[in-house]
Order: structure tokens, then C-alpha cells, then sequence
């Protein structure tokens, strides 16, 4: 299958979050003999830098940009993927991150610049950039490309499209004269389409436009259709509910695997866990930490917002350190809470460090070294981080949500006696729940080594790389394009146009926010 991958962040080119990770991982698990995967992503500065091999394929005239825009192509990661990157210097060379300016704050015309690459990847799709490659799917990833489907909705000949919900609670939501700056389609302005609560919705555009709509696993596929997770769109889930899959992310076990891992201070693997423990004396030493007692230490890497629970974190530091518990902090976020950490780190010297930002070596020493991984978030959509502690043989302590929730054992009675456990977790999103867990990870930790190095080497032994879940994704994108028969007449293709579906574009009335 031919297969354009259209993300605004791809690791290692270009990274903020898990969803770098994610778009940077499942292309390259998709590339299997007989599929043409292709990346396309904005020219960011870091990705021209880090990008090698490019040449200048196209040049576009597009709405929304005084000059012409080049396409530059050239492979992804040295890998048989091909990249696409949208070059528009005025949109996306400058400085500060993808979204957001230096001081935190969005870019203003951050409407511009993503509806600037939706027109990119549109002409892309439809072979209007003459590069003598169509794809038959368009996989699209968060609000920063949810007005591609939309405008391919406009086409009656078209690739088939998907559209994968990674954390709905950012939606590109602008005022509604936005929608007529960016002259997008009048047709696209309803209840139906791009409006949503009198605003202009980018992720609304994917959701309601895309011939199938994803999400990172399927607790939260189930999650988002409910009032207490639906962001305002529970109702329009509901109704795409046939539509909507939840697959569960695949981690990188290239990027992340102790064995091989030339981060941390000693590699190690399932038969010589005896290793992991010069990892945890490492990052004690390296953050002030003391090294005596055998201590519980915990880590946390994400971010610093209330989604992820970490002001519940800060209300429970003084009844946590009443244990022989230590904590690592990696992160940046919220400004107050970076410093209420920052204060809490002074207040606690031997019990807590706090490093604000983000450091790939430092995420890659604190799954080595810390012996529990703590993901309190009050909801999360799959989560990386916990698989990564598990292939680390660093027990993760969570709250039982989303993908939290598909992929953590909680250890019982039960789990224990049948070794199935991989891990503490807790029903309630409180400072009182997160400290029992943490307590009774302590227990269990300093009651048997045997037992605590018998619930690591099951984690370990879990295994979340991408093959399953890529194999989903092609399962749907077969469907779309009506591929599960083999004969020309069933395979739903449009005679003239190899490898694009014919399509009706007429629009049931739904009126559903």
C-alpha cells in the first residue's frame, strides 16, 4: 500500500512529547515489503538541521503563503521510509518549539501555519504537486492536521483517510473569524464540519471528516466517549462510535532497551539484573541523592501539568518521605508547578531532585536507575512511558486509566500468586491513593527481593514493540480501500486513478457538537 504519514512531529527529527515518539516509530513498523510509507512534517529549523540527504521535489502555490512553498523529500532516519518536509520559512523557520513561542506562550498565527500545512499535504494526496506518487491513505495525527481530511473531504476522487486522537484535550480551537481568514470552504462551516461551540475546531475537522478515526488505545477509545473524557466531543464519538478504534501504541525497543542503551552507566538485560542496581547508585549520585538504607526510588518523566497528576504528587510529598522513599523529577510544564517543585526540591534535599526540562539522556538514566516509574495522570491516552519502565525492569506505579490501564497488571493476591502483576495500580486520582500505592510498592519491595526481582522479570518479559499494533492499522487501512477482496471489481478503486477511492461525499445530517 502507498501510505502518507502526515504528523507535526517525528522523533528523532523533531520532539516534544509521545507523540514524536509514536510517529516516529509506527511509520517505520508499517514499512513492510509492498508498502510505500511517507512522512510529511513542517521544516522546522531542528529538522533541517538534523534531516540530511534532501532535495527540492516541488514547489506549490498554496492559500495562505505570499511565496511559493517547496516540498523537500529525502528518507526518514536512514530508514526505507521516505520524508516529505513542507518548507515555508515565514510559517515554520523560527524559534521556540513547534507550537509554542520561548516565553510558553502559543504562536499567534499557529492557525496559519497548520492550515498552510494541511494545503501542503492536500496537494500532496491529490498528485497536484505532479511528484508522480498518489498514496491511498492519508493517516493523519492530532489537531495539527485535523483540517486534512476536511478539505479532502471536498474531493469526490480521494485517498481514503484516518485520523488518530492522541490527546483529545488539545482540539486547535480558534475565534470564528479565523475560519474566514484561512478561506477555508463555506460547505465546511456547519455543526457538521469545523464548528464547534461557535469557534473553529482543526481536530473536529478529523474526527467528523475522516473515513476512520483512532486512538491510542482502547480504554481510552471507551474513555472519550463519555462526558468526563469526551472534551465536549463525546457527543460526535458517540456517533462515529463504528468508526472509532482504539489500538494501542507500540514502543521504540531500538531506542529503548537496556541491553544496548548507551545512556545509562551499565547495559543490562533479564539475566543479569544484578546490573540495574550500579544504575540506581548512578542517578542517586548524580542528583545529591544519599545511597544508604536501600531506599525506594522513584522517577517521573512527563510532563508538568494537572492531566498528568503531578500537583497531586506535591500534596503528598510530606506523608511520602515519611518512608524510606526518594524521588527524580524530569520534566516542564506549568510554570507554577515547575516551581513548586523547584521549592519542594529545596525543601526535601535528600529526598527529592527536580530537573525542569527536557533531557533524552537523563528520561533514559531515571527508567535504568529509579526502581518504580510513578504515573499518577489523571487520565492518559496510552502512555509510553510505563512500557518503557517495564522493558527497564522499573515497576511502574499508576493511576488505572487509559492506556494506563490496557497495558499495567496490579498486583493482588491473585496477580502475585500467578505472577501476572507488572505493577501497582490505583482507582482514584487522590494524594491519599498515590500514597498508599507508593507505601505498598515499598512493602512488597522491601519484604522479599526474590518476589519484587520475580514482578520485574515479568515486566520485562511484556512485550509492546509496534509489529501487532501496525498490523491493526493496516487491517483498517485495507478496509477503507476495500482491499480485503482481491478482485479489481470489489476492491472499491477508482478505474482511472490506481490506488484512490471513489467515494460519496454527501453528508448525513448529524448535529452532533
Amino acid at each position: 500500500m502507498d501510505i502518507l504519514f502526515c504528523t507535526s512531529e517525528a522523533y528523532p527529527l523533531i520532539k516534544t512529547g509521545g507523540l514524536a515518539d509514536v510517529c516516529g516509530s509506527l511509520p517505520q513498523a508499517l514499512s513492510a515489503p509492498g508498502n510505500d510509507v511517507r512522512i510529511i512534517l513542517p521544516a522546522y529549523p531542528e529538522v533541517l538541521e538534523h534531516a540530511t540527504g534532501l532535495t527540492s521535489l516541488a514547489r506549490l502555490t498554496l492559500i495562505g503563503a505570499t511565496e511559493p512553498v517547496e516540498i523537500l523529500a529525502g528518507h526518514f532516519n536512514d530508514s526505507n521510509v521516505g520524508l516529505y518536509l513542507v518548507n515555508s520559512p515565514v510559517h515554520f523557520r523560527r524559534p521556540g518549539n513547534p507550537y509554542v513561542q520561548e516565553d510558553g506562550s502559543d504562536w499567534p498565527d499557529n492557525a496559519e501555519r497548520f492550515a498552510l500545512f494541511a494545503r501542503a499535504v492536500v496537494a500532496l494526496a491529490l498528485g497536484q504537486a505532479d511528484t508522480g506518487w498518489r498514496p491511498q491513505v492519508v493517516h493523519c495525527n492530532d489537531w495539527q492536521t485535523g483540517l486534512v481530511p476536511a478539505l479532502l473531504s471536498q474531493h469526490e476522487v480521494r485517498p481514503a483517510t484516518l485520523f488518530s486522537i492522541h490527546n483529545l484535550a488539545f482540539q486547535g480551537l480558534f475565534p470564528v473569524e479565523t475560519f474566514t481568514a484561512l478561506k477555508l470552504p463555506e460547505s465546511l462551516w456547519s455543526i457538521d464540519g469545523l464548528e464547534f461551540h461557535g469557534k473553529l475546531s482543526f481536530i473536529k475537522g478529523g474526527i467528523a471528516c475522516a473515513d476512520q478515526v483512532t486512538t491510542v488505545s482502547p480504554t481510552y477509545a471507551q474513555e472519550i466517549c463519555t462526558g468526563a473524557f469526551g472534551c465536549g466531543l463525546e457527543g460526535l464519538l458517540q456517533y462515529r462510535s463504528a468508526s472509532l478504534t482504539g489500538i494501542l501504541n507500540g514502543m521504540d525497543c531500538k531506542t529503548w532497551n537496556p541491553a544496548t542503551d548507551r545512556f545509562i552507566e551499565r547495559t543490562y538485560n533479564i539475566h543479569n539484573l544484578q546490573h540495574k542496581l550500579a544504575n540506581k547508585l548512578a542517578l542517586q549520585r548524580d542528583h545529591g541523592l544519599p545511597r544508604g538504607g536501600q531506599p525506594l526510588l522513584l522517577g517521573y518523566i512527563g510532563r508538568l501539568v494537572e492531566q498528568k497528576g503531578v500537583d497531586l504528587i506535591l500534596v503528598m510529598l510530606e506523608q511520602l518521605f515519611r518512608h524510606p522513599i526518594q524521588l527524580v523529577v524530569l520534566g516542564s510544564g506549568d510554570r507554577a508547578l515547575e516551581k513548586r517543585f523547584e521549592d519542594a526540591a529545596h525543601r526535601y534535599p535528600d529526598r527529592l531532585s527536580v530537573h525542569i526540562g527536557y533531557n533524552e539522556q537523563l528520561a533514559h538514566r531515571i527508567q535504568a536507575g529509579a526502581d518504580c516509574l510513578l504515573m499518577p495522570s489523571r487520565y492518559e491516552p496510552c502512555g509510553l512511558s510505563q512500557m518503557y519502565s517495564l522493558a527497564y525492569g522499573t515497576v511502574p506505579i499508576t493511576h488505572r486509566t487509559g492506556g494506563l490501564a490496557d497495558t499495567i497488571v496490579n498486583l493482588d493476591k491473585t496477580t502475585a500468586s500467578d505472577y501476572s502483576a507488572t505493577g501497582f495500580s490505583f482507582d482514584d486520582a487522590t494524594p491519599e491513593a498515590i500514597v498508599d500505592t507508593c507505601v505498598r510498592a515499598l512493602s512488597y519491595f522491601q519484604a522479599s527481593r526474590i518476589n519484587w526481582w520475580k514482578l520485574v522479570i515479568t515486566g520485562m518479559k511484556k512485550d509492546y514493540s509496534w509489529p501487532a499494533s501496525a498490523a491493526q492499522y493496516l487491517e483498517l487501512y485495507r478496509d477503507m480501500c476495500g482491499l480485503k477482496d482481491s478482485t479489481p471489481e470489489n476492491q472499491g478503486l477508482h478505474a482511472s486513478s490506481p490506488g484512490l477511492i471513489l467515494l460519496n461525499t454527501e453528508r448525513q445530517e448529524t448535529h452532533i457538537h
